[in-house]
């Protein structure tokens, strides 16, 4: 695939752990695709869920690296969209979720809006969210505090966190 002119690197996450939560991934990385080009996708993680009810199966985690030309609240409203065609309905915060994709960074773009935080809040605090992020961009720098991906994952506890072998794409 080509390269864009002025094109960002943005950070994903994907996540899902209601219906085939596999397929979901696989479905958002093909919608994904389609606003830009996907320049590493991480293995698959399964993960404890953290928050939330406290019966719910664990998640099925991933991170993609895209690089679009669509500015950051643009991209978030296709994720938001890519959510909603697959079939998720906002009921409870941390809730289960047929698909859950946040974005995590765009290059080292800092904002804060009332729908948009950029780099997101808690990007340095989820194993869940590092772990997969780790395989497709390990060396990103957190433009505030200046802590890689490695650097965060090695701080934070990976217990529950399992890769799975499998390929999802």
């Amino acid at each position: 695939m080509r390269s864009e002119q002025g094109a960002s690197l943005a950070l994903i996450a994907l996540g899902a752990n209601l219906g085939e939560p596999v397929e979901a991934l696989r479905f958002a990385r093909r919608e994904l695709a389609q606003v830009g080009e996907v320049e590493a996708a991480s293995r698959l993680y399964r993960t404890a869920p953290v928050g939330g009810p406290p019966d719910q199966p664990p998640y099925v985690n991933a991170a993609l690296a895209l690089r679009t030309t669509l500015e950051p609240r643009a991209l978030l409203s296709v994720l938001l969209d890519v959510e909603r065609v697959a079939g998720r309905v906002r009921r409870e915060r941390w809730g289960p979720r047929v698909l859950d994709l946040d974005l995590l960074a765009v290059n080292d773009v800092r904002m804060a809006t009332p729908d948009l935080t950029l780099p997101h809040p808690r990007l340095l605090e989820r194993a869940f969210v590092l772990a997969p992020l780790a395989d497709v961009a390990p060396l990103w720098q957190h433009p505030e505090v200046h802590v890689t991906v490695l650097g965060a994952l090695s701080a934070v506890s990976r217990d529950g966190i399992e890769i799975l072998d499998e390929a999802w794409f």
